[in-house]
């Protein structure tokens, strides 16, 4: 890669992200301050001397506006909105005026949440009540060169918001250009990024940030070694140390479904910074998976000592009942993380999983559909659409979905499967082959293929094609010492029964003989033994009968 050849200049980097975090922290951009400390802190080692980072000079205007500005801020800061607002709606400087814009959009943002009674109801961004009074007031700014960095960044987000989302991605190009360190722009403009030729197209400034966008892109889009080369590359060229970087590793690692990786390092990423909450929701994602009750249960208690009102507390204690049972105690907590950030997808998705859980299909179709009106590319909330219509037996609902999940997802063996199995029993049977052959071909998670093309092809009375696909799951199952033993005692006895009509009794006694470790398929492996028995015994007639003819042609 090229990026691999990259060389920073880590203190002039360091300079920078300082000033950065001077610029976000005095305009309320405290997300973007608070990445931009952490990527500071990794750089630790980088130092500085006071006049590295000389003080901000105000110009005129700003110094005029200073006393609004700071009376403004203080209200900011407690989140008293509307009364920054008000201090700020004549002032001109482009901080300030930021500030004014920015404390309406907060404002109509947390109106909107206070609102929001029922949490299984779809919340609609236009209930902003305060969106399209800023997009005509920013839209003038716009078109009168007056928005700085920040300002289009904001305009980015209502354009966003109101759904006009080519323009609100051709504006975030424009903000991060003029402020290439504001991680906030680079963060709303990949919501807005599909795939990776969309992504080669756009203009993006040649600067270091674009690397850590990049990594982040990739990730979101599944493209998950390609992150892991640019993080590895960060990791080498100084940020070695960097927590977000070792976080977003970890994240990959999740998504390769490298579950001991993932763990490994979200493990050391807890003995590094054992207060933080980020990301913890995935963590504890991994743990349930495993069934790692105790390790769940502990990280649970954890969260919840630090701040029990964050999204990914209450995930992880939804996480935690789920694995217990539990499912309307855990749908309680994926509601409680809703009530405090509407648009946590992975909240939406997880809920309808335990609607599954409870054979609630209705509700769980709804969740699917909410996770999905939030984040599209949430692969998991396809999937379980697809699922769920395929309860209800309909099956061309099913098949739509399964094919959304595996476009997000197409090197998941899962997705292959779940779609070879929605054609298969829409006797759509060429499909349904192809879909297994490339679940084996891009690496068989659960290593069902080769058994789902084995019954494939026995159901089509392709005998030969079924037995190389049994004998071959065989051996794979034996490599890996894994493996369904109901599926692979079945196995076994149509391997013993292919043999015997093929009258080769050494290879049907083999595995006749597997058939009696099972205790499903004890009694048909003795019957199978009986039967070898006397096809050796008649071949043993047989060719005594053909020594004695021997014996008289040769006596003639």
């Amino acid at each position: 890669m090229a990026e691999e050849s990259l060389k920073f200049d880590l203190r002039e980097m360091k300079i920078e992200i300082r000033k950065a975090m001077r610029q976000c922290q005095c305009r309320g951009l405290i997300q973007t301050t608070k990445w931009l400390s952490e990527l500071n802190f990794a750089l630790q080692d980088v130092k500085l001397t006071l006049g590295d980072v000389p003080p901000e000079i105000p110009d005129p205007e700003e110094e005029q506006e200073l006393d609004s500005y700071l009376l403004a801020k203080s209200f900011f800061d407690v989140k008293e909105y509307d009364r920054c607002a008000h201090f700020t709606e004549w002032c001109r400087s482009p901080k300030t005026r930021f500030l004014h814009l920015y404390s309406r959009y907060l404002s109509g943002e947390k109106k909107k949440l206070e609102n929001t009674r029922d949490s299984s109801c779809p919340n609609d961004p236009v209930h902003n009540a305060n969106l399209r009074d800023l997009m005509s007031e920013l839209k003038r700014d716009y078109l009168s060169h007056r928005l700085d960095g920040f300002g289009l960044y904001l305009y980015g987000v209502v354009l966003k918001l109101l759904d006009l989302q080519k323009e609100s991605l051709d504006v975030f190009v424009e903000s991060i250009h003029k402020e290439p360190l504001h991680w906030g722009a680079w963060l709303e403009m990949a919501t807005l990024i599909p795939d990776r030729s969309k992504l080669n197209s756009l203009l993006l400034p040649d600067h270091w940030m674009k690397q850590f966008f990049l990594g982040h892109t990739y990730l979101d889009q599944q493209l998950n070694d390609e992150a892991l080369d640019i993080y590895w590359m960060l990791r080498q060229n100084g940020f070695e140390n960097s927590h977000y970087i070792l976080a977003q590793t970890a994240i990959a690692f999740h998504n390769r479904r490298d579950v001991d990786m993932a763990i490994q390092t979200f493990r050391q990423l807890q003995r590094m910074d054992p207060c933080r909450l980020d990301n913890l929701d995935t963590y504890s994602n991994l743990l349930y998976v495993q069934e790692m009750r105790v390790d769940l249960a502990h990280l649970a208690h954890q969260a919840c000592e630090i701040d029990k009102y964050r999204v990914e507390t209450c995930c992880v204690i939804g996480n935690y009942y789920s694995l217990r049972s539990e499912h309307q105690k855990a749908v309680l907590y994926f509601q409680r993380a809703l009530k405090l950030n509407p648009r946590y997808h992975s909240a939406w998705t997880l809920i309808g999983h335990e609607f599954m859980e409870m054979k609630n299909t209705n509700a769980a179709i709804q969740s699917y559909r909410q996770a999905i009106e939030v984040n599209r590319r949430d692969y998991r909330a396809w999937y379980g659409l697809g699922q769920t219509y395929e309860i209800l037996k309909m099956m061309f609902y099913c098949l739509y979905y399964y094919k959304q999940a595996q476009q997000l997802r197409p090197n998941d063996s899962r997705m292959l499967i779940a779609l070879g199995e929605a054609y298969e029993k829409m006797e759509k049977i060429k499909d349904a082959l192809k879909c297994y052959f490339r679940a084996r071909s891009v690496g068989d998670i659960e290593g069902t293929a080769l058994l789902k093309l084995a019954k494939l092809y026995d159901k089509l009375n392709q005998t030969e094609h079924a037995a190389e696909a049994f004998n071959e799951y065989v051996r794979d199952c034996e490599s890996r010492q894994v493996g369904d033993k109901s599926e692979l005692s079945q196995a076994f006895k149509h391997l013993a029964n292919y043999y015997i009509k093929r009258n080769q009794v050494d290879e049907a006694y083999q595995y006749a003989q597997k058939c009696l470790e099972y205790e499903e398929t004890k009694e048909e492996g003795k019957a199978l033994l009986r039967t070898i028995a006397q096809r050796r015994s008649q071949q043993e007639e047989g060719d005594m009968q053909v020594s004695e003819e021997c014996i008289d042609i040769l006596n003639l």
